[in-house]
């Protein structure tokens, strides 16, 4: 019996010369890449030093303590002072205009400290909020938040998951938004919304449901709702592995009847959808290049460790597995590397929409394979790995949720596996 296959027609090419497969960094970018590896080590990452030393002295865990805020200012003006600033945004008058592939060279390098996203304009959620109103924001939208924000002089967050409904469809959105008047009038509750406990924060995108009557990739819109607006509720704070990430946080949200003006919506009622494209894609890769760049710390971490330690009459990256365990970690990096450039580069030449498939394929990967990393890092050090002593169980919680936050594993392979079905 002769059964004939059906064609399958994908885009993944072993053709040398298909531009995807070109994934140099352009020459123009090295030099910046170069000064930013010099301002890490150089300089964010002894202030950072600094910032661990100081004690904890807040009559309130939502707040900064001056030392903590002279500091950080510190990492950023000299940031700013040597051209390190705002280099995020591909394409862009606002920022270095590098691509997505220039850009995430270099976030890789922002990985390797906590602090420096931050330090140089370049921390999410500010990085996809600042890009979105910098593609689709008005004038005045710009003048009122883009500004400040591409300043460094105010944080922001980005609201979409809800408590109630599965948000990783996020057709499912329940939080309303009802035009009365000159007015949109916001009902909901959100949670795990990262940064909206800082007290920097001044600005959030809020995605909600404006129009239920709509084809269901049209119901959804994305309004700015300033924190401070009436009716804005700050329930608490989501403890994640059990830590409440103060001052900064993963809060949990209420609306209650908060009022913000019309002209507040982004880029036109029932448009969610489309903003969603133009955030997550740049806002993905930006997130796993910086997850490799902890994967590479915790194997520099896990090395080091194996040589200044002996147990048993051996250095312990010589006992049992440990060997191997090192060499599968360097393989998994540059395993990951190379698909998230590829992703990188897809985005730079088929556009967001189209790079759909290269961006699951990642954050189905990156997050759990540099988590296993982290985790046998961790073992390396023993009880110290699992301690405040180094920073691999931070990193690890930070890497863990991030399977959560950028929308689950088993929708990333959803996108992934219906794509290889597809006989387009």
């Amino acid at each position: 019996m002769n059964i004939t296959a059906p064609v399958r027609h994908t885009n993944y090419s072993l053709n040398p010369g298909d531009e995807l497969n070109d994934l140099r960094m352009s020459e123009q970018v090295r030099p910046l890449c170069d000064r930013v590896r010099k301002f890490i080590r150089e300089t964010v990452q002894p202030i950072s030093a600094e910032i661990e030393k100081l004690p904890e002295n807040k009559a309130d865990r939502w707040s900064f303590t001056p030392a903590h805020l002279e500091l950080i200012e510190k990492a950023k003006s000299k940031a700013k002072a040597e051209g390190l600033w705002n280099f995020f945004l591909p394409n862009a008058h606002t920022g270095e205009g590098m691509k997505n592939l220039d850009f995430a060279y270099i976030a890789a390098e922002l990985g390797k400290d906590l602090l420096a996203p931050e330090a140089m304009n370049c921390g999410a959620p500010d990085t996809g909020n600042m890009e979105v109103l910098e593609r689709i924001g008005t004038p005045e939208q710009k003048e009122k938040w883009l500004k400040p924000l591409l300043n460094g002089q105010i944080r922001s967050a980005y609201a979409m998951t809800e408590p109630n409904v599965a948000s990783s469809d996020a057709k499912n959105i329940s939080t309303t938004a009802k035009l009365v008047g000159d007015e949109w009038v916001i009902n909901g509750e959100k949670y795990f919304i990262f940064g909206a406990g800082d007290p920097r924060c001044k600005i959030m995108i809020v995605m909600v449901k404006t129009s239920p009557d709509a084809p269901p990739s049209k119901q959804q819109s994305q309004i700015l709702v300033p924190k401070d607006t009436p009716g804005v509720e700050i329930i608490g704070p989501m403890h994640v592995f059990g830590q409440d990430h103060a001052p900064r946080g993963h809060m949990h949200l209420r609306f209650n009847n908060v009022r913000v003006p019309k002209e507040n919506i982004l880029f036109g009622e029932g448009r969610g959808f489309e903003i969603s494209q133009i955030r997550l894609g740049p806002g993905r890769i930006h997130h796993c290049m910086r997850i490799i760049g902890k994967a590479e710390k915790a194997l520099d971490m896990m090395v080091r460790r194996g040589l200044t330690r002996e147990a048993f009459g051996k250095k312990i990256a010589r006992l049992g597995v440990n060997l191997q365990m090192i060499a599968l970690a360097r393989c998994e990096i540059e395993a990951m590397r190379l698909m998230v450039l590829k992703a990188a580069k897809a985005m730079d030449v088929l556009g967001n929409k189209e790079t759909r498939v290269w961006v699951s394929m990642i954050n189905a990967m990156v997050p759990e394979r540099a988590s296993r990393i982290i985790d046998q890092a961790i073992q390396m050090h023993g009880a110290t790995g699992i301690s405040n002593w180094t920073p691999l169980a931070e990193m690890y919680t930070d890497v863990r949720q991030l399977r959560m936050t950028d929308g689950p594993d088993e929708v990333h392979w959803m996108v992934v596996g219906r794509h290889e079905l597809s006989m387009e």
